[in-house]
């Protein structure tokens, strides 16, 4: 039936202590769920699953004059039979077995103070709304800022959020939920796949080949038909600082930059060789570097204004990590000599588009990953696009929240070994 949450505090014996030491083990590789209310002889109340690994329950004081409200980031769902209620910027889910509590959290969609709360015969009581204050599923306002919720959640970045935009992001990389991911073939028996090649319409044909041949100066394919992915690297000639500046300068170096009144605020551009939304340029270049002649092993951001690396001080086993994550992600042999890893500023895009904001970035990161292919091809280098990246795990190297500036994908690049997959 597992141990009360009190349990394992304070510690009175070597017996109790070993018992926290283990179940900080458990959580810590998201094995334990925590159950909330209901009696022994029945199921819980509500049942919290651990999203991200280092999640400890927490939970936060409640006053009776504290005006508490949903986040606009919060969601109930159906998932199979349960109801689940969770959000892009939580470290847990909770799934509902009473629906009275269910209900009763909903009304937390419009404010309400504490103590007006504790009336209700389902009121949601102070722990669970505690939990639900330390996951950023409810949140604390002022009465006098009722009428401005967006902006009372959280600071200027999380105001140009909308919701679709952040529960994307976070629940198409890694990091900051508990789902399966990547090619886990999950619908072969049940569907048969598309074929490579669509379908012809019906209709009359209009052959090309003929005219491509006959162009007098026809568009030389090479370079695009020579770029393959690379995922296995020379680990005794690896790429050296001279190769990687000829490839950041080809790919990502501003060229120009400039300013322009938008709707009576000024706008600082700086362009770079591939296109980007509204010549935004939002994304930046973070290093992982494993092997690199003449540029020692570590974390690094480059400064595309002025063309150069600035070491960033991360703990030894985090790029460890993050270099592991991306050979898994490839399913390598080995780690990349250097992993280039693709942020975005979100609030770049944000502030100008509504509702196909995180869109555009994607648009973007695609753009970038097959120019840095064709600079890779060009110059004999390997390279390979990864499609995922630990939108937690960057945030820790970088100090910087999940919802100002995170990866959208990777790009591991080095001497290449052999010829990798297409």
């Amino acid at each position: 039936m597992g141990l009360p949450l009190s349990s394992f505090a304070p510690e009175r014996t070597e017996t109790e202590k070993e018992i926290h030491r283990l179940v900080r083990r458990l959580a810590a590789h998201g094995l334990l769920e925590w159950c909330l209310g209901g009696a022994r002889d029945r199921q819980p109340d509500v049942i919290i699953e651990p999203q991200i690994p280092d999640y400890w329950p927490r939970v936060a004081p409640v006053r009776a004059s504290d005006v508490l409200v949903l986040s606009r980031f919060a969601y109930l769902r159906r998932r199979g039979n349960d109801l689940v209620l969770e959000s892009p910027r939580a470290g847990a889910l909770f799934r509902f077995h009473n629906r009275k509590l269910a209900n009763a959290v909903a009304l937390l969609a419009a404010p309400r103070r504490m103590r007006e709360l504790r009336r209700q015969d389902d009121f949601p009581n102070n722990e669970l709304c505690g939990l639900l204050l330390d996951c950023q599923i409810l949140f604390k306002i002022e009465p006098e800022r009722v009428d401005a919720l967006r902006a009372a959640e959280g600071d200027s970045n999380l105001v140009l959020w909308d919701f679709h935009d952040l529960l994307f992001h976070a629940r198409s990389m890694e990091g900051r939920h508990a789902n399966p991911q990547g090619g886990l073939y999950s619908h072969a028996g049940l569907i048969p796949p598309l074929p490579a090649v669509r379908p012809r319409w019906p209709g009359k044909k209009v052959d090309l080949r003929k005219l491509a041949a006959a162009q007098s100066r026809p568009i030389s394919p090479k370079l695009l038909r020579d770029r393959h992915s690379t995922r296995i690297f020379d680990d005794e000639r690896p790429i050296a600082i001279a190769e990687l500046a000829r490839v950041l300068d080809a790919t990502a170096r501003v060229q120009s930059k400039w300013s322009s009144n938008d709707t009576g605020v000024v706008v600082e551009y700086a362009a770079r060789s591939y296109p980007s939304g509204g010549a935004s340029y939002p994304l930046e270049l973070y290093l992982g570097v494993s092997k690199c002649e003449g540029l020692a092993p570590g974390f690094y951001h480059y400064d595309a204004g002025s063309h150069s690396l600035v070491a960033i001080s991360v703990p030894p086993q985090q790029l460890e990590a993050l270099l592991r994550g991306a050979q898994f992600a490839m399913g390598a042999p080995g780690q990349p000599q250097v992993l280039i890893t693709i942020a975005a500023r979100f609030g770049r895009v944000a502030w100008k588009y509504s509702a196909i904001a995180y869109a555009l970035i994607l648009k973007d990161a695609g753009v970038l990953m097959q120019t840095l292919y064709l600079a890779a091809t060009e110059m004999g280098l390997g390279g390979c696009a990864i499609g995922t990246a630990n939108i937690d795990l960057f945030a820790k190297m970088t100090r910087i929240e999940i919802h100002i500036e995170g990866p959208v994908g990777q790009f591991a690049l080095g001497r290449a070994g052999k010829v990798g997959n297409p």
